[in-house]
C-alpha cells in the first residue's frame, strides 16, 4: 500500500469519521448503504475531472472542453452532468437528500450501464414520517468524504471494495462472515494477475467476483504489458456475485475502468449465469477467484448438478473448496488456466488418513491427471477477517512442465503492517519470477513430481516440502475443526449403513 496516497490506516480513519457523522440516525449495518454510493460519486467526479484536464491539454481551455462534451459525450468514457459533480454537491445546504437522490438518477440516466446500480439508493427516504438521515447529517457526511481525492492515480483501483470490506468488518461483521464477504488483499490480487498473465482476446471469469478486484487487477496487468494500442484485441470479463450490494460495486468498478465486462447477480454454485445456447457451461481462457473458504453446500448441490461439474467427486459438507475448484475447472477452455485463493487445508486435508477422505480423493485425481501446476503458501495475517495464511492454487489444462508441480513457500516474504501484514513489491516480483521461470529457490520453492506427491498421499502443502526456520507444523485450528466435522459426517454415514443392514436382518438398533 506504500505506493498509494490513501493507505490502509488513512482509509480506515476516513471511513470511521464518515460513519460517526451518521451514527445514531442509521443502524450500523446500513452505514455502507449511504457511504459507498457517495464514495462512488466522489470517485466518478474526480475521474471525470481527470478526463477534463486531459482534454484541456488537447483543446486548450476547460470551457471549450465543457462545450464539446455537452455536444458529444463520447469524447469521455462516461459523462457527468454538472449538477452531479462533487464541487456542486458540496455547495448544497438545503434539501440535500433530495438533491443527492436526483444526482444518482441523473448519473444513471446519462450512463445506462449504471441503471439499477447507482440509482437504487434514496437519500431522502423516511420511516414513520421522519427522515432517516437529516440534511444536516448528509451535509456533514459530504464534508468528510470530500477530504480525499479519488482519481485514478490517487487511490488503489478497488477503493470501493476496500471501503466496503472495512465497513462490513467494522459495523456488520456477523452478516458479512455468514455471507462470505472476503476482500482479497491488493498485493495478492496483483500476484495472481502476474501468474495468470492475460493475453490479447482472453476471456476472464470470476465466479464469486465480489467488488471485482481480481478482474480489475488482470485488466491493469494487461494494460501495463500491452499499453492502450487499439489494434490489440481487448480482454473480456465475466463475473457473478450473489450479494446485490457487492454486485453493484463490481458493476461500478468495471464502469469506472471502462472494462468490457458482464457482471451477473446470482448463486453461481446452484444457478451459474454464463451458459451456452445448449445450456452447457460457458468456458473461459482464465478463471480467477477467492471464494468463501470452507463454505458448506448441501449434498444435493453436487448430486443434482445439471452441468456435469463434479466428476471428480463430491465435497464434504464441512468444506466446499473442491466443489468451487471443480466448478472453475469445468468453466475452463481446453488450454485454460486458473488461480484460486483458498484456505491452506484445501491442499492437505485428508492426506495420511487410513480411511477414505473426499477432499484427498478429489485432490488425488487432479494430481494424477496432471492438472495441478503450482501451490503458493501465503504469509499469515494478510486477509482482513482472518489471520490464517491461505494458499494460491494454480490449475492449468495445458501445462508446459508435464508431471511436475511447483511449490512455493512465501510464508516469510511479508512486511509487518498495521493492521495487517502485506507482500511488498519485491516479494511479488520474486514469487512471480519463480513461477514464470519455473525454478527452485533454496528455502522458498521446490519442484516435485506426481510420484513424490503420491508418496506424501497427495499432500501439496508447500511447507511440507520447503521448510523454513521456526516453522510451526501444528495443525491450524480451522483444519482441526473441519477434520472433526468430517469424522462426524463419516460416523453418521456409518451409523446409517449399519441401521439399514440390521433393519434388513430384522434387528432394530436402539
Amino acid at each position: 500500500m506504500a505506493d498509494n496516497k490513501l493507505d490502509i490506516k488513512t482509509l480506515e480513519n476516513w471511513l470511521w469519521e464518515a460513519a460517526c457523522k451518521i451514527r445514531g440516525e442509521v443502524d450500523a449495518s446500513k452505514y455502507k448503504d449511504y457511504i459507498l454510493p457517495l464514495i462512488f460519486i466522489k470517485r466518478l467526479s474526480d475521474v471525470f475531472e481527470d478526463e477534463i484536464i486531459r482534454l484541456s491539454q488537447k483543446y486548450g481551455r476547460e470551457d471549450i472542453v465543457e462545450q464539446l462534451l455537452t455536444q458529444d459525450h463520447k469524447l469521455v468514457r462516461f459523462y457527468l452532468p454538472k449538477e452531479a459533480r462533487w464541487e456542486e454537491i458540496a455547495k448544497q445546504t438545503t434539501n440535500v437528500g433530495e438533491y443527492l437522490t436526483d444526482v444518482v438518477r441523473a448519473i444513471a440516466r446519462e450512463n445506462p450501464k449504471l441503471q439499477g446500480v447507482i440509482d437504487i439508493v434514496d437519500f431522502n427516504t423516511t420511516a414513520a414520517g421522519q427522515r432517516i438521515i437529516s440534511d444536516d447529517k448528509l451535509k456533514e457526511l459530504i464534508g468528510v468524504l470530500g477530504k480525499h481525492r479519488l482519481g485514478l492515480n490517487d487511490v488503489e483501483p478497488d477503493i470501493l471494495g476496500r471501503a466496503y470490506e472495512y465497513l462490513l468488518r467494522k459495523f456488520a461483521e456477523g452478516s458479512g462472515q455468514s455471507a462470505g464477504e472476503f476482500y482479497t488483499p491488493r498485493e495478492v490480487a496483483i500476484l495472481m494477475s502476474y501468474i495468470l498473465d492475460p493475453k490479447p482476446g482472453n476471456e476472464i471469469y470470476d465466479p464469486c467476483c465480489g467488488s471485482g478486484g481480481l478482474l480489475i487487477k488482470c485488466y491493469l496487468r494487461f494494460k501495463d504489458k500491452y499499453g492502450s494500442d487499439s489494434s490489440i484485441e481487448p480482454l473480456k470479463f465475466h463475473g457473478q456475485e450473489i450479494l446485490h450490494s457487492t454486485f453493484a460495486m463490481a458493476k461500478m468498478n468495471a464502469f469506472i475502468h471502462d472494462m468490457e465486462a458482464e457482471i451477473a447477480l446470482g448463486d453461481t454454485m446452484n444457478r451459474p449465469a454464463f451458459l451456452n445456447p445448449d445450456g452447457s457451461l460457458k468456458k473461459f481462457d482464465i478463471v480467477t477467484a477467492n471464494p468463501m473458504w470452507n463454505q458448506s453446500f448441501p449434498q444435493s448441490t453436487y448430486e443434482n448438478d445439471p452441468y456435469n461439474r463434479f466428476t471428480f467427486g463430491y465435497s464434504p459438507l464441512s468444506s466446499a473448496d473442491w466443489g468451487w475448484i471443480q466448478h472453475m475447472f469445468a468453466s475452463l477452455k481446453e488450454n485454460g488456466k486458473m488461480a484460486v485463493v483458498l484456505d491452506t487445508g484445501a491442499v492437505s486435508r485428508g492426506s495420511g488418513n487410513v480411511s477414505k477422505d473426499r477432499e484427498r480423493d478429489i485432490r488425488k485425481q487432479f494430481v494424477e491427471n496432471d492438472f495441478i501446476e503450482g501451490v503458493i503458501l501465503l504469509p499469515e495475517n494478510l486477509f482482513y477477517n482472518t489471520t490464517a495464511p491461505g494458499i494460491i492454487l494454480i490449475i492449468n489444462k495445458d501445462k508446459k512442465h508435464k508431471n511436475q508441480i511447483l511449490l512455493i513457500n512465501a510464508s516469510k516474504l511479508f512486511k509487518k503492517g498495521r493492521p495487517k501484514n502485506y507482500l511488498p513489491d519485491e516479494s511479488i516480483k520474486l514469487i512471480s519470477d519463480i513461477y514464470l521461470d519455473w525454478k527452485e529457490e533454496n528455502g522458498i520453492s521446490k519442484i516435485i513430481t506426481k510420484e513424490e506427491a503420491a508418496k506424501n498421499d497427495y499432500n501439496l502443502s508447500p511447507s511440507r516440502y520447503v521448510t523454513q526456520d521456526g516453522e510451526d507444523d501444528t495443525l491450524p485450528l480451522e483444519d482441526t475443526v473441519i477434520q472433526l466435522q468430517e469424522a462426524e459426517e463419516e460416523r453418521k454415514q456409518a451409523d446409517e449403513k449399519l441401521r439399514n443392514i440390521l433393519s434388513q436382518l430384522g434387528v432394530e438398533l436402539q
